[in-house]
């Protein structure tokens, strides 16, 4: 059956979110329907308001959330009403090489799932009836969301479903990132520019894999005392106008051993590549604009054997991953509780927005 739904929405670029009601189709074959409980407000988002992110409007926010299934559409397999789900904004075909070799993030039918489900009917409709776009896949940003049973992963009832969420991206991709990409060995050393909910989960990341320092470097000092909760042994405020390269090759003896720039600047990319030690890995995770370069010295990546890699929702599989993550939250090790600055309704979606791009938040999280 259809559904209504508040939701958030894009509908010009450089403008703010609006709050509409929308139709939320039943779900077709390989597809269910989702009672969102939550959804984190997550810098994605926002770049897809400012087009860093190209999803054309109108777009239905929102891909960073959890719920419990209500509807089941032909042929899904391992899910059921009533279960409890996070939304994974990754298509995975299941069947390139990418996925057949446990590199689902690479997949190459993801084209397939950007502001549809991946079989290319819109689900979601404006109260004129004309058809909406949805966020990677998702659009979860909303009382309701039809989705690919590809997109959602199952998990365990006993987690609160609004910390469940955070793990469909701020939590994975910044510890994956650690674990995953950069393999992060104890007792190294580590360097995270931009604290931000992605920044502070590589922070909480290198500290769980059992780093010894860890320099959490920003432009705010709100966001540096977030830092520290979340396992920052150092902090360095960047301040406007000055390198803070010098500073941190002192601090690390020469550099760190892993340097991770989670803003998304190919400009800040370079310094962490240039805070990097000799032998050391830069792992780039924030997302830049497409017109954004990144200059190094190619002498340095064979003379110092530096590597400069990206990572891209943490190089996870879901499915192993989201249950991961949250096995270490039940355990006491991954904090989640921490991460949630502030809860919103649906109608105080632009406010959240408003206070995430002041760096108010750690994370906000909009609460159906």
């Amino acid at each position: 059956m259809a559904r209504k739904a508040k939701a958030v929405l894009c509908r010009e670029l450089n403008q703010p979110v609006v709050v509409e009601s929308i139709t939320v189709d039943p779900p077709g074959r390989g597809e269910v329907t989702v009672k969102i409980a939550a959804c984190g407000v997550c810098h994605s988002d926002l770049s897809a308001t400012n087009g860093t992110i190209a999803l054309p409007p109108p777009l239905v926010l929102g891909h960073e959330a959890a719920g419990e299934i209500v509807e089941v559409g032909e042929g899904v397999t391992g899910l059921a009403v009533g279960d409890h789900v996070v939304s994974s904004f990754v298509y995975m075909c299941g069947v390139c090489r990418f996925c057949s070799g446990g590199r689902p993030v690479l997949c190459v039918e993801q084209g397939k799932a950007l502001v549809t489900p991946p079989a290319g009917t819109p689900r979601t409709h404006d109260a004129a009836g004309k058809p909406l776009n949805i966020f990677s896949g998702c659009g979860v940003m909303a009382e309701y969301a039809t989705l690919s049973q590809d997109n959602v992963v199952k998990i365990d009832k006993a987690i609160p479903l609004d910390r469940a969420a955070l793990v469909g991206c701020a939590v994975t991709t910044g510890v994956g990132a650690v674990f995953n990409t950069a393999r992060v060995e104890p007792g190294s050393s580590v360097v995270v520019f931009g604290c931000g909910g992605v920044g502070l989960n590589a922070i909480q990341g290198a500290a769980i894999a059992g780093a010894q320092m860890i320099v959490a470097v920003d432009t705010a000092e709100a966001k540096l005392e977030f830092a520290k909760t979340f396992g920052a042994t150092h902090t360095l405020l960047a301040k406007p106008g000055e390198d803070p390269v010098k500073a941190l090759k002192k601090m690390t003896a020469g550099g760190a051993d892993y340097a991770f720039e989670c803003v998304g600047s190919g400009e800040l990319a370079a310094t962490a590549y240039r805070a990097t030690a000799r032998g050391g890995k830069t792992v780039v995770v924030g997302v830049a604009r497409g017109s954004d370069t990144l200059s190094v010295k190619p002498a340095g990546l064979v003379f110092e054997e530096k590597s400069l890699q990206g990572s891209y929702f943490g190089s996870c599989v879901p499915r192993i991953d989201f249950p991961r993550m949250l096995g270490l939250y039940m355990a006491g090790k991954l904090k989640l509780d921490e991460l949630i600055t502030k809860r919103y309704s649906v109608e105080e979606a632009p406010q959240a927005f408003a206070d995430m791009q002041s760096g108010k938040n750690a994370r906000g999280v909009i609460v159906f």
